[in-house]
């Protein structure tokens, strides 16, 4: 196979960084375009949820513009090449489907799956917790999902879906007990975290559901925004009211 565009972009970076390529460019480091991995890769996210392919492959271009740009700077420091990249994931796929690349049978997507965690776990011996592994950069509900995935894989889980209602109604009441600012957020992050994992139990990704509930807001606010008669800061209770329900129906969501 031959992906001579990729081997163009990769050339464009390295004249960027050069002696006499962009400024800008050569005083980029991992640190300064930290923010900007994570931007490229929410923004492709949000053209998968919008079934938009191609913003997607706008979106993608970006996210391996920054894969690109990282490897390219840690050459310059002599750590590592986009040809180390390529080969390392290669090499780990490979490893991880043996059922595809070796001789391992499966009956099915979970035994897939539990071959897949034993042999992630084989490649790092290193980690000795459970939790180890668990990124610190990604989204906080996101790392409540992983985390409370990985415990429930050593058993560690609420005997039904009853004993978790009951905990996410005890957790608020100790909310509205809470007297200090640090007591009502410790006790609001025991309601999120209660309330991933009632996610969990019922095979949602708490992420994506939060996701949904944020479309649908902003969808209805722009619904009242379009019907309403006066400035929204001159609103009264009741107008609001109105406008929400307005915008509930307008929306398909009695």
């Amino acid at each position: 196979m031959n992906y001579p565009n990729l081997e163009r972009l990769i050339e464009i970076i390295e004249i960027l960084r050069s002696e006499n390529g962009c400024k800008w460019d050569r005083e980029q480091t991992h640190a300064t375009l930290r923010r900007n991995m994570l931007e490229e890769a929410y923004e492709a996210v949000d053209a998968i949820d919008d079934n938009d392919m191609k913003h997607l492959q706008e979106e993608l271009g970006d996210v391996l513009l920054q894969v690109v740009l990282h490897s390219q700077i840690a050459k310059e420091a002599k750590s590592f090449d986009i040809e180390d990249v390529a080969k390392q994931i290669s090499d780990k796929l490979v490893h991880r489907h043996p059922h595809v690349f070796g001789d391992v049978k499966v009956d099915s997507t979970q035994e897939i799956l539990d071959n897949w965690e034993k042999l992630k776990k084989e490649e790092k011996p290193h980690r000795t917790s459970i939790m180890d592994g668990i990124s610190r950069a990604q989204a906080a509900l996101m790392s409540a999902q992983k985390i409370s995935k990985k415990a429930v894989g050593v058993g560690f889980e609420w005997p039904n879906e009853e004993s978790l209602y009951d905990c996410v109604l005890s957790e608020i009441k100790e909310f509205k007990e809470a007297k200090t600012q640090d007591e009502k957020e410790d006790e609001l992050g025991d309601i999120l975290f209660a309330v991933v994992n009632l996610a969990r139990w019922n095979k949602i990704d708490a992420e994506q559901a939060l996701i949904r509930a944020n479309k649908k807001f902003v969808s209805r606010f722009r619904a009242m925004e379009a019907a309403a008669e006066k400035e929204l800061e001159h609103l009264t209770l009741e107008e609001w009211d109105i406008l929400w329900k307005k915008a509930k129906k307008s929306t398909n969501k009695v």
